[in-house]
């Protein structure tokens, strides 16, 4: 299996403070691999440093063959790399509709972009009753539909999500990881990052642990599950 997405030896500083420390990784095409951890461990650091929105230190990161490094994020996300930041990032003073065409800005194809954006609203069923209400009114499982779904209309190789479930109730971390499995099973190769670790390492079939900066084990996603470690440090048990 191809590498889509190859991490050597990256490192990231904030204000003179090392916040990812020579990390090494790779996310093959297809699949679905997650990066676990706890608060503060580095992940979405890691994720910003991926996506060009933060500037790597030392190390180097290759996306479909291609370093990164002189890329803005924009030139990335035109090559199949999309992002569904923490906190969701969407636009509050713009309709869900506009979000989405939002989503689809690098994209002319106009039958392609209607196709998908029927896709989106198949999907999600909940936003196409409401596509003109303002995104800003919508609830948190809602606006998080809405930044998954914005992210889908780029029509990315790799998708970057980072804690999709965070603040979410039950039923609606549910659907999130539903569809997540469901986007996955489409061909897009997906890299997750979730400090619900359970339901993460659940759905991936790899997994990487990161811990103060540094990635701290790896393996298969349910050997990662059943690992005493694993269950200590962040299934609680």
């Amino acid at each position: 299996m191809q590498a889509l997405l190859t991490v050597n030896d990256l490192c990231v500083s904030y204000g003179g403070i090392e916040a990812v420390k020579g990390i090494s990784f790779e996310v093959h095409e297809g699949e679905l691999v997650s990066l676990i951890g706890s608060n503060g461990a580095g992940k979405t650091t890691t994720m910003k440093a991926i996506t060009a929105t933060l500037p790597m230190g030392n190390g180097n990161v290759v996306y479909a063959g291609q370093s990164i490094q002189g890329q803005g994020p924009w030139d990335l996300v035109k090559q199949g790399l999309a992002m569904v930041p923490e906190g969701r990032g969407i636009f509050t003073r713009m309709s869900i509709f506009e979000n989405l065409q939002m989503g689809a800005y690098t994209r002319s194809n106009r039958a392609e972009i209607d196709f998908d954006m029927d896709r989106v609203f198949t999907i999600f069923s909940r936003l196409k009753e409401r596509r003109d209400q303002l995104a800003g009114t919508l609830s948190g499982g809602e606006q998080q539909m809405l930044a998954m779904g914005r992210a889908l209309m780029s029509r990315p190789k790799l998708l970057l999500m980072d804690e999709p479930s965070m603040g979410l109730s039950p039923l609606m971390v549910d659907k999130i990881f539903e569809v997540i499995r469901d986007v996955s099973a489409q061909d897009v190769t997906i890299l997750l990052v979730e400090q619900n670790a359970s339901r993460a390492l659940q759905i991936a079939q790899r997994a990487y642990v990161m811990e103060s900066g540094l990635i701290t084990m790896s393996g298969n996603a349910k050997d990662l599950l059943h690992d005493p470690k694993v269950r200590a440090a962040y299934l609680g048990e």
